[in-house]
């Protein structure tokens, strides 16, 4: 697939990004997938796929899914383990 340089699409995908809190790479990679499998090939269905990507994360965004949420809690220590060092 050949890279989209529509400004209101790279738009779509910086908001995306910036709620994933991934690289603007990412976002556009997962907005592509979704365009591969819809099938769409001018710019105004691709336009529609990411807003619809985009809706899908502002609703996610409220059940706080975003990866730094998850990854903040899957770094969190056990109150009995806080000391707890392994060595190599």
């Amino acid at each position: 697939m050949h890279p989209i340089n529509d400004r209101e699409y790279l738009k779509i995908c910086a908001e995306i990004a910036k709620i994933m809190s991934v690289s603007l790479s990412s976002a556009k990679k997962k907005v592509e997938i979704q365009i591969s499998k819809k099938g769409c090939n001018d710019i105004e269905a691709k336009r529609k796929v990411a807003r619809e990507v985009l809706e899908f994360c502002i609703k996610n965004e409220g059940n706080k899914l975003s990866s730094s949420k998850i990854l903040d809690k899957l770094m969190e220590s056990l109150t009995n383990e806080d000391n707890f060092l392994t060595e190599d």
